[in-house]
């Protein structure tokens, strides 16, 4: 029974919170509707959130906030052999909102990324 200032009551949970929470229903085969009960959320917002999360907005800011420049730098043309072996060790750098920059293997998933990102420079 829920004590009468709960009910209708909206929670506010952390990115962390979000992201702890999906990652604990994503653990087993059909944990989503338990780890809902468990906390209290619903089924659908639990499934938003996994959706985000597996999009890899969950925690990133929020969006709408308008476009990040993006400055492409041509390299010099180098001999096929080499190219070759720059591709296997293509890196892309990434200057963040926040000043920070950083450098990541062109291979990177994009979700990792996104939660390099959520983390790095959060909004």
């Amino acid at each position: 029974m829920f004590a009468a200032d709960e009910v209708g009551r909206r929670r506010h949970w952390s990115d962390e919170d979000k992201i702890r929470i999906v990652e604990e229903s994503l653990r087993g085969y059909r944990q989503g509707s338990t780890t809902a009960r468990r906390y209290g959320i619903s089924r659908s917002l639990l499934s938003i959130w996994r959706r985000e999360y597996r999009s890899g907005t969950l925690g990133a800011p929020e969006a709408g906030r308008g476009f990040v420049p993006l400055v492409m730098e041509s390299a010099p043309s180098a001999p096929a052999e080499q190219r070759s072996r720059e591709a296997d060790d293509a890196r892309i750098d990434i200057t963040l909102t926040n000043g920070r920059r950083m450098t990541i293997p062109v291979s990177l998933a994009p979700s990792h990324l996104a939660a390099l990102l959520a983390v790095l420079d959060p909004r």
